[in-house]
């Protein structure tokens, strides 16, 4: 007999695998809400499946209620956002795009695809975000090279906020715009304002590793309705108004479906619980690891309050007896995931040519830098096999 399981209790199922083994425990897995095959049902019946329809009117009302932005399209990924946001910008070829060198690559590569040049910065040590004091030296070089950026681009980290308003500040004498990339931010908090607040664009994604899943797509907020409406216009392959096919410009098929809209408004009405509940899988993790030698924690700002989307720590070999990767294959050998930091894009490949400012916190982040299971859907069985295992390995 075939058992139907409801979809709210896949991310979150007890017992072993059907070999008897342990259940494996992913980074980040979905966790549904159980109201997500109602949201589909309803977007169904009602034939709404296109890039159109309430449903999407819905999600990006729900969007600008978490985010605190009037103006929101919800688009088919974070990236098509991103790149949304460089069009809107007019960015061309050979301009300066500035990012921090320690994030996803999604950050910088629509920018790259258009022709633009990305310049690297180092991140701060007590936000693993974009160093706003380095920041504001090297708009100062850069203005007297006159050769400002573009655009600077802030990311969230691990559910970590960048210092949007330092960084305002710094670009805001030079007259350079912010694009805020929040793809890792939803629910965090700078100085009490959603992560994103004060950037002339965010980008947001519903990856399905995220904090909240559409199970995919994006969105794009501002507080400027023009910028969005042009935004909106792009993303639907810039149809100008016409009771025939008539283009001006070309655009892209950007927008999100409503199919993905429906799970996505069911997820975000529980971003505030989900915040919550990655912040107690921090703790506990804090609490039962914290004693151990060699072992640090992704560290919060004063000036925010983290989501602590996926939980970060630093393994110092030499104190702890084994290193970083030596960490991951001892997890990986309990059937837990774990990964490690983000290698700095300046040190990627495809990057090795590109100019950058410092790099040595970046760099040691990825050095000694591994991301835990993290999800919302774990038992505390599960997270304790994680302690256990982590804890076994101290000093061999």
């Amino acid at each position: 007999m075939t058992v139907l399981v409801p979809l709210d209790r896949v991310a979150s199922l007890p017992g072993p695998a059907a070999d008897g083994a342990p259940r494996p425990i992913p980074l980040s897995a979905p966790h549904l809400t159980g109201q997500e095959m109602a949201a589909l049902a309803g977007v169904l019946d009602s034939g709404w499946v296109a890039p159109a329809g309430p449903a999407i009117t819905a999600f990006e009302a729900a969007v600008g209620d978490a985010t605190g932005f009037p103006h929101v399209l919800a688009t088919a990924s974070g990236t098509a956002a991103l790149h949304l946001a460089y069009r809107l910008l007019d960015l061309q070829p050979g301009e300066e795009v500035w990012a921090p060198g320690f994030t996803f690559i999604a950050t910088v590569a629509p920018a790259v695809q258009m022709g633009a040049v990305p310049r690297f910065l180092d991140v701060a040590p007590g936000s693993w975000t974009l160093d706003p004091d380095l920041l504001r030296r090297e708009l100062r070089a850069a203005a007297g090279r006159g050769r400002l950026p573009r655009v600077v681009v802030a990311a969230d980290i691990y559910g970590h906020a960048a210092d949007l308003d330092a960084i305002l500040g710094a670009c805001g004498r030079w007259g350079v715009p912010v694009v805020s990339d929040s793809a890792e931010g939803l629910g965090a908090t700078l100085r009490g304002r959603p992560a994103g607040q004060g950037a002339l664009l965010a980008v947001y994604s519903f990856n399905g590793n995220k904090i909240v899943t559409a199970g995919g797509g994006g969105a794009l907020a501002s507080h400027d309705p023009v910028l969005v409406a042009r935004a909106r216009h792009l993303a639907g392959h810039a149809k100008d108004p016409a009771p025939h096919y008539q283009h001006s410009t070309t655009g892209h098929a950007y927008g999100m479906s409503s199919v993905l809209a429906a799970v996505g408004l069911a997820q975000v009405a529980a971003l505030g619980d989900r915040v919550a509940a990655r912040r107690a899988v921090f703790a506990r993790y804090a609490a039962a690891l914290g004693d151990l030698p060699g072992l640090a924690f992704m560290p919060e700002a004063p000036w925010g309050r983290a989501s602590r989307w996926l939980t970060a720590l630093l393994v110092d070999p030499a104190r702890f007896g084994a290193d970083r990767d030596d960490l991951r294959r001892a997890l990986a050998a309990i059937g837990a995931e774990s990964r490690p930091v983000w290698k700095p894009l300046p040190d990627q490949p495809v990057f090795h040519a590109a100019p950058r400012a410092g790099g040595a916190v970046a760099g040691a982040l990825f050095a000694q830098g591994l991301c835990l299971p993290s999800g919302t859907g774990m038992t505390p069985a599960e997270q304790d096999r994680v302690i256990a295992a982590i804890r076994g390995l101290c000093l061999g």
